[in-house]
């Protein structure tokens, strides 16, 4: 999917002085459909039929470009006013003896730009979706997408804003797994979406604004796509080294530094917390350091750290059989870290980011950490291993350690790593859980910039009575009740040193059921935060 701008310097569907010259040099780029977004208050003023009435307003003046077309529409109930409603003319022999050279116009219809609920993010989301659904599928290969018609201009920061999630739905759409990995299918192939272009008009008031919109929503699909293909992968391919091999490509497309630690560097760096997962496996843990300098040297910088347990069969503890492919998506964490460091490098963004990825399986065998094992961790801390299944608190807590030579501004771990959490708020909301105020509004406006959204839950202090051990410092487990809580309790034990927010993602990282496969989420929330950041 290709995303670009088209600027039409005086183009404004909302001043009637500008409106007819605006619709005149819009409806003369030749284009396979032009989406118009047009109000209620527009449909209400359209009387849909000969007299001065009639031609007032955008619908009005339309008409009389497309030969009476819009007025036709109306007539049948095709065109009808309400949110979300599409309308899909297309062109006949009066349009070209207008000038005019697009092949069809999707009139868009957004609802009462005086109402909040019809202006609201969420309802400009319904709206985008039901356009792009109307451009995908068919003969449709490009549109020219009239940007400024859905909010007020002078709101700059909300057209980007829309802009930026209407890029995000787009890639969505047109993502094909057997499309970009094509090994993976040999006689039921899949086909690319026909709708592979979309451009974003705009005109001079902003022409800047939408450029670098449109920029980086297309990072952001790029890393998103990254994140799906990962996660998508079956676990025979997509192993920490394979995860590694990809964190190096993708550094040699940009300005990423990679740096890939193996065994014997991780068992130097003195993580046994991480190596007791790895243990089980015949397959080499590796240990991933992406840098993105995009900011002055010596300023602190974000860190993202991703859980990458590319398949989990839950070691000693072993999981039921039922379900667990989906295991493969344990490493969904790892995937979107991954991403946000493309998507990153990609927009060029003028920040110090860096990604730390800890990657191995949970596999049973003759060498596997059991429960009632004591490991070390880099730390010095020991843990009481009384679950073998919590693993991704066991691989994070010597990454959350190894980051403190970094001297962030701010680390936020992102894991698939408890069912608890997908109990607690289902597949809408990733978990949230930080003490800094400041971080946790941060990721929260992120989340609701991108409808990528989290809900905070408690760290309270009562929580770690439940993960005292008898025998070590810690246990890695404190029980069913709160288990997601008290997985981030046992993550915030080794974060003193700096501001932390961990993002449980397990309900909202992959789909299940007919849809299943990675949703590419939280890369949205993790771009949109990063871009925030001054």
């Amino acid at each position: 999917m290709q995303f670009s701008t088209k600027i039409f310097p005086q183009a404004d569907l909302h001043s009637p002085k500008l409106l007819k010259a605006g619709l005149k040099s819009v409806l003369a780029n030749a284009t396979d459909c032009l989406v118009l977004p047009y109000s209620k208050a527009d449909f209400e003023g359209f009387a849909g039929a000969k007299g001065a009435k009639a031609q007032a307003g955008l619908l009005g003046e339309l008409d009389q470009f497309l030969g009476g077309s819009v007025a036709h529409a109306k007539a049948l109930g095709d065109l009808d006013g309400k949110v979300t409603s599409v309308c899909v003319l297309r062109a006949d022999k009066s349009w070209a003896a207008a000038g005019v050279k697009a092949k069809r116009v999707l009139l868009l219809g957004i609802g009462d730009l005086h109402s909040a609920a019809d202006r609201g993010l969420i309802a400009y989301s319904k709206v985008a979706r039901a356009a792009l659904k109307s451009l995908s599928g068919g003969s449709i290969e490009n549109a020219l997408w009239f940007t400024p018609g859905f909010k007020d201009l002078k709101d700059v920061a909300s057209v980007a804003e829309e802009v930026r999630l209407t890029i995000q739905y787009a890639g969505d759409q047109a993502y094909r797994f057997g499309v970009r990995q094509p090994a993976m299918k040999f006689k039921a192939k899949d086909t690319a979406d026909s709708f592979k272009h979309l451009t974003f008009a705009g005109n001079d008031a902003i022409s800047k604004d939408l450029k670098l919109a449109v920029e980086q929503g297309a990072a952001m699909v790029e890393g998103m796509n990254v994140a799906k293909d990962l996660g998508n992968l079956p676990p025979n391919i997509c192993t920490p080294t394979y995860l590694g091999k990809t964190a190096q490509a993708l550094a040699k497309k940009t300005s990423l530094k990679v740096e890939v630690l193996g065994l014997k560097q991780i068992e130097a760096l003195g993580m046994g917390s991480f190596l007791s997962v790895a243990k089980g496996s015949d397959t080499p843990p590796q240990f991933i350091v992406m840098r993105h300098q995009g900011g002055k040297a010596g300023e602190a910088p974000i860190v993202l750290v991703g859980k990458g347990i590319t398949f989990d069969t839950g070691g000693i503890s072993l999981k039921p059989g039922e379900a667990m492919d989906e295991m493969k998506y344990d490493m969904c964490g790892a995937a979107s870290v991954i991403g946000a460091l493309y998507s990153a490098a990609l927009m060029g963004l003028k920040k110090n980011v860096i990604g730390v990825i800890p990657t191995c399986e949970n596999m049973p065998s003759g060498g596997a950490t059991r429960p009632g094992d004591i490991v070390k961790s880099m730390s010095g801390q020991t843990i009481e291993i009384l679950n073998t299944d919590a693993e991704g608190r066991l691989i994070l807590c010597d990454a959350l350690t190894y980051v403190e030579r970094f001297k962030p501004r701010a680390v936020i771990d992102v894991a698939t790593l408890t069912g608890a959490c997908v109990i607690a708020l289902g597949h809408v909301h990733s978990g949230l859980f930080s003490e800094d105020q400041g971080l946790v509004d941060a990721l929260t406006k992120a989340g609701q910039a991108s409808l990528d959204t989290v809900w905070r839950l408690p760290l309270d202090a009562a929580y770690h009575e439940q993960l005292k051990s008898n025998f070590a410092d810690v246990a890695n487990i404190g029980g069913r009740p709160g288990g997601s809580i008290t997985a981030a309790c046992f993550l915030s034990r080794f974060t003193e040193k700096y501001k932390w927010a961990h993002l449980d993602i397990a309900g909202t990282a992959w789909k299940s059921g007919a849809a299943k496969g990675s949703t590419g989420r939280p890369v949205p929330l993790l771009v949109n935060y990063l871009l925030e950041q001054n």
